[in-house]
């Protein structure tokens, strides 16, 4: 995933928060579950965005390695 489609998870995943938090405390059992998922989804894509861009920044490519830690990460 580039880092474009990485962001566009990002902010959509971020949207999508802050509609189910704009409920408040009427949140049901299902929002605080999605909640739950979309916080650890956000937690892994700020993780493999930080990690291609350190791999670019240091090593001048991102590189398999990177790329197979993070697949591995997500599964």
């Amino acid at each position: 995933m580039a880092d474009d489609d990485t962001l566009g998870t990002i902010h959509a995943l971020v949207d999508e928060e802050h509609r189910l938090r704009a409920h408040g405390e009427a949140i049901d059992d299902d929002d605080r579950a999605r909640l739950a998922q979309i916080e650890e989804q956000l937690d892994q894509c700020w993780d493999a965005l930080r990690r291609r861009r350190a791999g670019r920044d240091y090593w001048g490519d991102p590189g398999e390695a990177t790329a197979k830690q993070v697949h591995d990460y997500l599964q």
